[in-house]
């Protein structure tokens, strides 16, 4: 039977409060399933939020990574998705390709020892353990730059994974040498050295983007996410993580017009007025978009017939190493 999406609200709204379940929303979901999350904002800002929940299940909208994220901090939950989508820059990199990105550096003659491995949290739980295990942490967009400042103080060669254009972008605000595995660069003369992964929809913005807004609109600020590639991040105004950016955009006076290179769902949201989205191409991400309202509702419906559905079980190995790293990066 199909249902209107204000059935459908009603339907959830009844099983919330009859269930012992917290709704949790990533910012770039699409509106009427970001409108029923009891707990929205980022991925990390979502996993150390519902630590702090007593409901007995989470119900997670958002990517396959981020549901593992808060399963890994929080192992007594029961988390479930109404879709279990995959992050396109997280499938980028398993943990044979992690293991591969290890020997790459050991072949230029820089051993274990001398790596210090850090993973975005756009990363599955199997890549967070690898790194964990040898000695590494997890970072997000917004603390990658402290994160990076202290692992430097060990005197080692960062290996970062998987987004290139995160770690590319924070060397060149700390003035370091980076590189990208593959690129034929010389891995011992760098400071950071990225793995070649990165997010589908950040890609979508161009130089050329930013050159017809700033002639269309004289005095516009161009506001990016880092995930976005280093020639466009160096061309605007400001970079920052997506709470960083609601943060900037929210604080600008209404009359300044500003366009935005990050997903379309966030920047549509943002104000009603002079904010515009940095692409001829609506910057939409496929996976984030995949969890419909008719999901939650049918998740939420499977967790009171007994019968969860999706639920996000992490192996005890994975989930030890995995935590480890996340914990290292919150004691900082």
């Amino acid at each position: 039977m199909q249902y209107t999406n204000e059935e459908l609200n009603q339907k959830i709204k009844e099983l919330k409060d009859k269930l012992s379940v917290t709704v949790v929303a990533h910012f770039y979901q699409r509106d009427e399933v970001f409108e029923v999350g009891d707990i929205t904002g980022d991925s990390l800002e979502l996993a150390t939020k519902t630590r702090d929940d007593d409901a007995e299940f989470v119900l997670f909208c958002g990517v396959g990574f981020m549901g593992q994220s808060v399963k890994v901090l929080s192992p007594n939950k029961r988390v479930v998705m109404p879709k279990v989508a995959s992050c396109s820059m997280a499938s980028m990199i398993n943990g044979f390709e992690y293991d591969d990105a290890v020997k790459a550096l050991n072949e230029a003659g820089i051993s274990n020892e001398n790596i210090l491995p850090i993973t975005y949290i756009n990363s599955n739980a199997e890549v967070k353990a690898k790194v964990g295990e040898m000695g590494g942490l997890v970072c997000t967009s917004s603390n990658a730059k402290k994160i990076i400042t202290t692992a430097l103080k060990e005197g080692k060669k960062i290996l970062f994974v998987p987004d290139r254009c995160l770690g590319q972008n924070i060397a060149n605000q700390m003035g370091l040498e980076s590189c990208v595995i593959g690129d034929g660069s010389d891995l011992n003369k760098s400071d950071i050295i990225c793995y070649d992964g990165f997010c589908s929809v950040h890609q979508l913005f161009s130089v050329e983007d930013i050159a017809f807004y700033r002639k269309k609109f004289p005095g516009i600020l161009i506001a990016v996410h880092p995930e976005c590639d280093p020639a466009i991040c160096d061309a605007s105004d400001f970079v920052g993580s997506t709470s960083q950016l609601i943060k900037y955009i929210k604080e600008l006076p209404i009359e300044q017009k500003v366009a935005v290179g990050t997903e379309f769902n966030m920047v549509n949201r943002l104000r009603e007025k002079n904010t515009y989205v940095l692409s001829s191409t609506k910057p939409e991400c496929p996976t984030m978009n995949e969890t419909t309202l008719n999901d939650v509702y049918l998740t939420l419906k499977a967790i009171d017939d007994g019968e969860p559905i999706n639920e996000i079980h992490i192996d005890e190995k994975t989930q030890k190493w995995a935590k480890i790293a996340l914990e290292r990066m919150l004691a900082l």
